[in-house]
């Protein structure tokens, strides 16, 4: 058994992870609903595919968006798709906050590292990212009973890691291998569990507390997790990196994070800044969309 110390040392270092793969994201998480659906001199990623827009004059790697329009302002005709937000006053402070973080820190970076990476080069990264995040998609899928639904993650993941050179050429999706993307959030919703109150946290993307714990869960659904980078050390179980070395782990959880984060923001400069342009309650808007896109993607 570690001793006191060692244990605080590992829960702290878990704690920091857990929040880097949570998703510093947030500073520029706007639901992939929000998207201008007129946009003409853009081709839409993967009906597989996050949220991350292919830019103009991309390859067409990526073909098509799951991610359909959402009315931001419209009322949802399910009587289950309730704006519950009790914490509303503390959820909107910390909303500013994110805003803030994306205007003076992440949107900069973004656009700098927009200029020197191709286009190309950033779908590719994004699809490599994307591929990387197989095993907790086959995992819900088989938790929902989706035999179908993960033996299409499974050929995606075959293809694209062989043909499409480790992931960063999406050519199943060009072979029609698509499928609904799923994760644990949705598999609590698939079985009864209610979203909760909608929560917004510094630097974390937009959640309910049912889908907070889905989060965290496909973290440690993910084996990148505890075979390459550990977050969690299990008796017998090798890794790539000891779990001793935690703080190596850490930085490279850190960077690789960050990395996938700047380069989603790099893809998704001109539409955010439209979202941003057109809205005047994108608070309202963003807890809308995500909540309608949610519900949604339970009952498919």
């Amino acid at each position: 058994m570690p001793g006191v110390r060692g244990w605080l040392v590992a829960r702290w270092e878990i704690s920091l992870v857990v929040a880097i793969s949570l998703g510093i994201t947030g500073c520029s998480t706007t639901p992939a609903a929000l998207q201008p659906s007129d946009q003409a001199n853009r081709s839409t990623a993967s009906e597989t595919r996050p949220a991350p827009i292919e830019k103009a004059g991309s390859s067409a790697d990526t073909a098509s968006n799951r991610d359909e329009f959402f009315d931001p302002f419209a009322k949802s005709e399910d009587p289950s798709d309730v704006e519950y937000d009790p914490w509303e006053s503390f959820n909107h402070a910390m909303f500013e906050f994110n805003r803030k973080a994306d205007r003076f820190v992440l949107k900069p970076v973004a656009q700098g590292y927009n200029l020197l990476v191709p286009d190309r080069i950033q779908i590719g990264f994004s699809n490599f990212f994307y591929n990387l995040r197989f095993v907790p998609r086959f995992a819900n899928n088989v938790f929902q009973g989706k035999v179908a639904g993960a033996g299409v993650e499974t050929g995606r993941f075959l293809v694209n890691s062989t043909l499409g050179l480790g992931g960063f050429l999406d050519i199943a999706t060009r072979m029609n291998l698509r499928t609904p993307e799923e994760d644990t959030g949705q598999t609590l919703g698939y079985y009864g569990v209610p979203p909760g109150p909608y929560l917004v946290l510094p630097l974390l993307p937009p959640l309910t507390l049912r889908d907070g714990v889905g989060y965290l869960a496909d973290i440690f659904l993910d084996p990148i997790n505890w075979l390459v980078l550990p977050l969690i050390e299990i008796q017998g179980v090798p890794s790539a990196i000891a779990h001793k070395n935690r703080t190596t782990t850490s930085v490279i959880q850190l960077g690789r994070r960050v990395g996938e984060l700047t380069n989603d923001r790099a893809l998704n400069l001109e539409t955010f800044q439209g979202v941003e342009d057109a809205t005047l309650d994108l608070y309202a808007a963003v807890r809308n969309a995500y909540l309608q896109k949610r519900a949604k993607a339970i009952r498919e």
